[in-house]
């Protein structure tokens, strides 16, 4: 392997770098926002779960290349913003995440639910203080694997000209050069590595009544 590679591009492997972290992490954070809301509708209303679930579900069977592609006809957009793989990005967030807020929230136990109003808690408290600390290990599970697939889906966008980490599999590819090729792969494996440890110690800091090695 041609270190000197390596050296002499470092700089533009670190912005490709910080670009893969920034589209990988908004529209996860995005994602996550939304699903919250729909997975609690989908939980507290059981005859819409089909219609929610199943329905943003579906979302994640459309091809990466093909929505970026058809989301700039879709928002107005040019094929180069970045904005096109940000929203197709929260599309496949939602469609992974709201299955699993709605049946984190259903493991929580209806006698933690009925206590927690029995001493006044209204709704919306009960909510955000018993039941979404509870369903947090579920989510945080849920949430480890969009984080590694929105890495993996990120370096698709490199097809259509979008520079991240992607970008040094089109160069190897078309220069014949293997260096890029590894040190892109590397990189997105250690950025996964990173990032699932960083939720898991995350999620320990948030709940610190789970049992060591839950997640």
């Amino acid at each position: 392997m041609r270190l000197d590679w390596i050296v002499n591009n470092a700089d533009q492997i670190w912005e490709l770098t910080l670009a893969h972290l920034w589209l990988t992490l908004l529209p996860t954070a995005i994602g996550l926002a939304i699903s919250i809301p729909l997975g609690y509708l989908a939980f507290t209303y059981r005859r819409s779960y089909t219609f929610i679930v199943g329905g943003t579900s579906l979302f994640y069977t459309i091809p990466s290349l093909a929505l970026f592609i058809l989301l700039p006809k879709l928002m107005g957009t040019k094929i180069l913003d970045p904005m096109n793989v940000v929203v197709a990005l929260v599309i496949y967030t939602v469609a992974l995440l709201v299955r699993v807020v709605a049946d984190g929230l259903d493991s929580v136990s209806p006698d933690v639910v009925k206590a927690a109003q029995g001493i006044g808690y209204t709704r919306v408290q009960t909510f955000f203080k018993i039941q979404l600390p509870i369903a947090i290990p579920a989510i945080l599970a849920g949430l480890r694997v969009v984080v590694v697939s929105n890495i993996s889906i990120v370096t698709m966008a490199a097809v259509i000209g979008i520079a991240q980490l992607g970008s040094l599999f089109t160069m190897g590819f078309t220069r014949r050069l293997f260096v890029p090729i590894v040190v892109g792969l590397v990189i997105c494996l250690l950025l996964a590595l990173l990032l699932d440890r960083l939720l898991v110690l995350l999620g320990k800091v948030a709940t610190p009544w789970s049992q060591k090695g839950a997640l």
